[in-house]
């Protein structure tokens, strides 16, 4: 399938009308809707229909602050761009697709916070698209992110050439277009089909919305002085008129913080009830705490990462935090590097996300690495100053070995003799 057939195609599937034999179809994962040419999901509902979306996923202090921590990582990260030299590499710093990643994104944007918007778009809706500017040589030059709840991928596949991929997007300015893979930036997160990414919103909004409604509840509990449930109750029969006419009078009066805990004067043998709700014994506290582990579970967030220090001690904080390094963002670093190096790398190079910051100890267990790593000959003085971002001293790219003090490839100095002279031996003992 040559080039024109695939534009072909391209344009009759956006009118609905493509051939059975060359017919494009929308990707689907087993969240969106497979027979749709677009799937928006600007609205997730879970199994009790209850609508959830992100400005009420991160209305839950612990969503808010795992997405903001999981981001502000990956976004500090550098990816550098290297050409394979021989069995090493060489970093090409001044690519214009290594800028994009390096310092800015575009005219407006740095790149910190594409990086961000990468990993929160990944995080909560499955996908991340950008729009590729390119230069008078077709160079990438520029990336504009693009809304994740409006790209939809659509594919079309043969025998002679496989998947080809689409993307029916609305653009920053407001129009709608089909997008071809060298038009758009498109990276899928988890994915049970390689083409659209889980979506967290739809998959565990059961999840964020019982940790919405708990705090719901606690502000409405608090907003009402504490004050449970009110039955008000009669010998006589109320006539349905007046049933809502008593209500609405009890609200206006005694409801609210400012109204709440004032004297009521009831008349009709009317005595007041309260429905009594004992927050101790429904364990709202511990359920509140529980909201916080699910949402460190639904993020690959340890816990104490969130303030949730309940089970924390000084040895395990330790290795969850080495563990946030290995079981999370790892994979999200080699996700982001692949498609970039798929999109944008030229024959012989690719990307690669440096997250040697994150595993810095303190300054002591700093030191202690650097002069085994200088003794065993792993790594040279200036190589451990730009680690530390110092400026290279003179004679600091020698490679030492054994102790330190002996530079690799020369002959170690002969040992200095430091004893005194022998006397010399006198006439008598000559004769």
């Amino acid at each position: 399938m040559g080039m024109l057939d695939r534009a072909r195609a391209a344009i009759d599937g956006w009118r609905g009308s493509a051939a059975s034999s060359g017919a494009i179809v929308a990707g689907a994962d087993g969240l969106n809707d497979p027979g749709g040419m677009t799937v928006l999901n600007l609205l997730g509902r879970g199994s009790a229909g209850v609508p959830m979306c992100e400005a009420r996923a991160l209305s839950v202090p612990a969503v808010l602050r795992a997405l903001e921590v999981l981001c502000g990582l990956f976004a500090m990260t550098p990816f550098h761009y290297y050409r394979r030299v021989g069995d090493g590499k060489e970093r090409i710093d001044y690519a214009p697709q290594a800028q994009i990643f390096l310092t800015s994104a575009n005219a407006v944007q740095p790149a910190f916070l594409l990086k961000e918007l990468m990993l929160g778009d990944l995080l909560m809706c499955g996908r991340f698209g950008s729009y590729i500017h390119r230069d008078a040589l077709y160079r990438p030059s520029a990336l504009s992110r693009l809304l994740p709840t409006a790209i939809a991928p659509v594919h079309h596949w043969d025998k002679a050439d496989g998947l080809e991929m689409f993307y029916d997007a609305q653009l920053p300015d407001g129009s709608r277009e089909r997008l071809s893979r060298n038009d758009i930036f498109y990276v899928p997160g988890f994915s049970r089909d390689g083409l659209c990414g889980i979506d967290r919103l739809k998959l565990l909004g059961n999840t964020f919305e019982a940790a919405a409604s708990t705090n719901e509840f606690a502000a409405r509990f608090w907003d009402n002085n504490a004050q449970p449930s009110t039955v008000l109750t009669t010998k006589g029969k109320v006539a349905p008129d007046e049933k809502l006419k008593i209500r609405n009078d009890w609200q206006q009066r005694f409801s609210g913080p400012r109204n709440a805990g004032a004297t009521a004067v009831l008349d009709q043998e009317m005595k007041v009830e309260f429905l009594s709700v004992n927050n101790k014994e429904s364990q709202f506290v511990e359920t509140r705490g529980f909201s916080v582990v699910e949402v460190s579970r639904a993020f690959g967030v340890p816990p104490h990462v969130l303030f949730e220090l309940s089970r924390a001690t000084f040895s395990n904080i330790e290795q969850q935090s080495l563990e946030l390094y290995l079981y999370t963002m790892l994979g999200h670093f080699e996700r982001a590097a692949a498609y970039m190096t798929h999109q944008f790398a030229e024959p012989g190079c690719f990307f690669e996300a440096l997250p040697e910051a994150m595993l810095k100890g303190d300054i002591a267990t700093r030191y202690t690495a650097y002069q085994i790593a200088i003794d065993k000959g792993i790594l040279n003085p200036n190589e451990v100053r730009r680690r530390e971002n110092l400026n290279d001293r003179p004679g600091g790219d020698e490679y030492r070995v054994g102790s330190g003090s002996q530079i690799e490839g020369q002959q170690p100095a002969k040992p200095v003799d430091h004893r005194p002279p022998a006397p010399a031996p006198s006439q008598e003992e000559d004769e």
